[in-house]
């Protein structure tokens, strides 16, 4: 699914690239190349782009010009769209984790492991982070 903002339409597409078109027209402004299929819509905020991939990382791309920030590697193929807020991404993973990391630096603020592999994407909602995972299990984290 794509993202849409300031003008721009942000989406992952399974040949490994992040695409950045003008929504007005369509024609291309800038593509990122990741290790493998992106299957996670990305969230754009803050003039960054943020969006994960089957080769295990989280990206975070300028969102002007598509230059890498940070990426973040997981254990496992990430499906997750990423969650952005107050300064932190929530995405989980194929390694069964759920992560939340530092949005400017993708330092690693903590992480929880799951009783299966998460695909879901987070929601977050007045300082919650709700996410599911294949336990069959739906997760509420605070913001510690």
């Amino acid at each position: 699914s794509p993202a849409v903002a300031d003008g721009r339409v942000y989406i992952g597409s399974w040949d490994g690239k992040v695409y950045c078109l003008n929504a007005d027209s369509g024609s291309p402004i800038w593509s990122y190349t990741t290790g493998s299929s992106v299957w996670s819509s990305p969230a754009v905020t803050g003039g960054k782009v943020y969006v994960s991939s089957d080769d295990s990382n989280v990206y975070c791309l300028n969102a002007d010009n598509g230059s890498p920030i940070w990426s973040y590697k997981t254990g496992g193929k990430v499906w997750s769209s990423p969650a952005v807020a107050v300064g932190r991404v929530y995405i989980g993973s194929y390694d069964g984790k759920v992560y939340c990391l530092n949005a400017n630096n993708c330092d690693l603020i903590w992480s929880y492991t799951t009783g299966s592999y998460v695909d879901s994407s987070p929601a977050v909602a007045d300082g919650r982070v709700y996410i599911g995972s294949w336990d069959g299990k739906v997760y509420c984290f605070g913001p510690a």
